[in-house]
């Protein structure tokens, strides 16, 4: 029987390249396309919705929003995949090239057009209506478009590379077309691919060994440091387009060269008849990290055992993702995120009035503590490699098998890419501070639950809630102050002491106890201080400790030292107690007490630091910077966020005073910037806030700060 309403398609139009199509996954669990019943792609929105039958997120979502029309999509392994390394090449290569592993060659697809108003229950297939030139271009359109999954990928390994100075300034000393046999092989070696063109004089060197095997004898290196010519090309990744990897060594870094096409040309090389037929090296580093293999070794060398069951489901790795998936894996081990996110999931998916659960924070959080949870997808890898003549029933587990088979896990990207989405760091696809992320994530779900109205105090985010007392003390009056600021972790420095080197020569540090962390987090403190009480500087005593306790303490090691002002992590062993049991009473503050007097609060220096931006503060003095630096530099970018703290920093480390107390009053005593100076910083990309705080404390003119820094 004709669908009666298929007539309503016809006002439908393919996916655009801005939207997100979600034909991979369920985008309110991880049930997918590879599963027996496939995904249901909404013609309308692009949804992606699941066919079980407890869940039937594509049948709620078709209710909900009234929208008729889907693309069912499975999808399996072609058999020859698992064979392809058996296949003899060519007798002869004729053309060298890159060839891309594409889905279509790895995967069969079936897609079938559905109607949720002729069958409200499972949704009745049109086989008929396949044939229509219009339903063709929508299934092509949705086919052929970039998945959600991968498009948040893309976006997030895109590097901004831009031009330095090197580039811009590059004085070509020797001219004239290259012969063909000076771009065949390195100058010093036989190596033929991993070269390197000198942009300077044209010398060709190989690389230095890359990702993936790629072979390098570092000879391009080598001709910088022999003649000091900065700028080289990567030959096999030049294209018509005129882009190619280009590296700048005194950089250290990938850089852009806007000339790169009439720098080429200086050596008879047509950037328009070029075919790139090597990986870039942000190629290399994604396939680097997406297929990186962890150890499945515990500390004694012994394989480990893969595990299967209910909160017993592992995370994929979406590359560089591990600081991400330790945080989730251990929230999601806490009572209150289970009892938060599980139990309630159903319902929440039933209620939600998010436009798309793509973009629903409580969607996504169901979502990944079902996942996680419930078991559903904690089973064995399939064997896609196995022998076709092994047998179908052969226990995974078996001792006689010859390598233990884990889980494949869940891929959180919707997750990834909502949550990092708008943040500098985290919707890119580089390494994180894990400790970083989990204060991101916990600002999320506070900012989330507060847009909603709820009780923030009854989310499960509050266990990690606790406050500092910071207890300050007049050297010469003894009248005391006492400031409580909140927090979500407990930043402990980390003493580094050297023990001696390993093998490699590298630096072995001693073993460090927990309880030390604290004493001296705990500690006395002296700093020069405007008594509002004495009305003079005076030597004052800071103490911090904890004004209440959280159920769970998070504490942040930071094991941080600057090594050519560059922040770089030591490998110090910190000690938990041996019971495991950690005592904290004597780090509670008890408040003012008998007998001790408080400074004047109406005066404006009582507590005698402004309020810092904690978050920046934390980040700042985990990388090894001293508390007044990091001070001084939030007070100068406007007390706005770290990496504009770190740049004023970087700037600033050879001023003379730069360890010098701070001199609140004289900061605050400068003169009001003129409205024209202002804007002409303003103009230079400062905010306001910066550009007055810049001129009122340096107490100089536009000109004179321009000469001077």
């Amino acid at each position: 029987m004709a669908c009666a309403h298929i007539g309503d398609i016809a006002h439908l139009q393919p996916p655009k390249l801005s939207q997100s199509v979600h034909r991979e996954e369920c985008t309110q669990c991880f049930d997918n396309q590879d599963g027996p019943l496939g995904i249901d792609v909404c013609l309308t929105c692009f949804n992606g919705g699941c066919l079980d039958k407890e869940r039937h997120h594509a049948r709620s979502h078709a209710e909900k929003k009234r929208h008729t029309f889907t693309l069912n999509i499975k999808r399996k392994l072609k058999p020859s995949t698992n064979r392809v390394e058996d296949e003899e090449p060519p007798a002869k290569m004729k053309k060298l090239a890159i060839v891309e592993e594409r889905e279509e060659d790895k995967y069969e697809h079936r897609t079938a057009l559905k109607c949720w108003k002729c069958d409200p229950e499972t949704g009745r297939e049109l086989p008929d209506a396949s044939t229509d030139p219009h339903v063709q271009s929508l299934i092509s359109g949705v086919m052929q478009s970039l998945s959600s999954a991968r498009q948040s990928e893309v976006k997030a390994w895109e590097e901004e590379i831009a031009a330095c100075e090197h580039t811009l300034m590059l004085e070509q000393l020797v001219t004239g077309p290259i012969a063909a046999s000076g771009l065949a092989h390195c100058t010093k070696c036989d190596l033929k691919e991993n070269l390197w063109l000198c942009l300077t004089c044209g010398s060709l060197g190989c690389g230095r060994q890359q990702y993936g095997g790629v072979g390098g004898n570092g000879h391009g290196l080598q001709h910088y440091e022999e003649t000091k010519h900065p700028v080289s090309v990567k030959l096999g990744t030049i294209t018509p387009e005129g882009t190619a990897d280009i590296y700048c060594y005194v950089c250290n870094d990938s850089k852009l060269d806007p000339e790169l096409a009439r720098h080429l040309g200086n050596f008879g090389i047509n950037v328009q008849t070029q075919t790139k037929t090597e990986k870039s090296m942000t190629e290399l580093q994604i396939e680097h990290n997406l297929k990186f293999d962890f150890s499945l070794t515990g500390e004694d060398g012994k394989a480990l055992e893969p595990v299967f069951g209910p909160a017993l489901t592992g995370l994929s790795n979406l590359g560089n993702s591990c600081y991400m998936a330790s945080v989730i894996q251990t929230l999601f081990s806490l009572a209150p995120f289970r009892e938060r996110y599980l139990p309630t999931a159903a319902t929440h998916w039933e209620l939600c009035q998010e436009p798309l659960p793509a973009s629903c924070v409580d969607c996504q959080m169901h979502k990944l503590a079902d996942g996680l949870l419930s078991g559903r997808y904690s089973h064995p890898r399939p064997h896609t490699t196995q022998s076709p003549s092994a047998p179908k029933e052969m226990n995974p587990l078996a001792h006689d098998s010859p390598t233990p088979v884990f889980q494949d896990g869940v891929r959180p990207a919707g997750f990834k890419a909502l949550v990092g989405k708008g943040h500098e760091e985290f919707a890119t696809m580089r390494q994180q501070d894990a400790e970083e992320f989990f204060t991101h994530f916990v600002s999320v779900l506070r900012r989330h639950a507060k847009r909603l109205g709820l009780d923030v105090a009854r989310e499960p985010t509050e266990v990690f809630a606790f406050g500092m007392e910071q207890r300050l003390e007049c050297g010469e009056c003894k009248r005391v102050s006492y400031r409580v600021d909140a927090a979500d972790t407990a930043s402990v420095p980390v003493p580094a002491r050297g023990t001696g080197k390993d093998a490699e020569g590298k630096t072995v540090y001693g073993e460090v106890r927990l309880q030390e962390c604290l004493d001296i987090l705990t500690g006395a403190e002296a700093l020069e201080y405007q008594c509002p009480g004495c009305q003079k500087k005076v030597i004052a005593t800071k103490r911090t400790k904890f004004a209440t306790f959280p159920q769970v303490l998070v504490v942040h090691a930071k094991k941080f030292q600057l090594v050519n002002w560059v922040p770089s992590k030591l490998d110090i062993p910190v000690i938990l107690p041996e019971d495991d049991v950690l005592q904290l009473d004597e780090y509670l503050g008890r408040g003012l007490q008998s007998g001790e007097t408080e400074l004047p609060k109406d005066e404006p220096a009582v507590q005698g630091l402004p309020q810092f931006n904690e978050a920046a503060m934390g980040q700042l003095e985990a990388m090894g910077f001293p508390t007044v630096r990091c001070q001084k530099a939030l007070l100068a970018t406007g007390n706005a966020d770290a990496e504009a703290a770190m740049e004023w920093l970087f700037a600033h480390m050879d001023d003379p005073d730069i360890d010098a107390p701070l001199d609140l009053q004289a900061s605050a005593g400068g003169p009001e910037p003129a409205a024209e100076q202002v804007a002409m910083l303003a103009d230079m990309g400062f905010t306001e806030k910066q550009a007055r705080k810049a001129l009122r404390e340096t107490g100089k003119t536009l000109r004179a700060i321009l000469a001077t820094d």
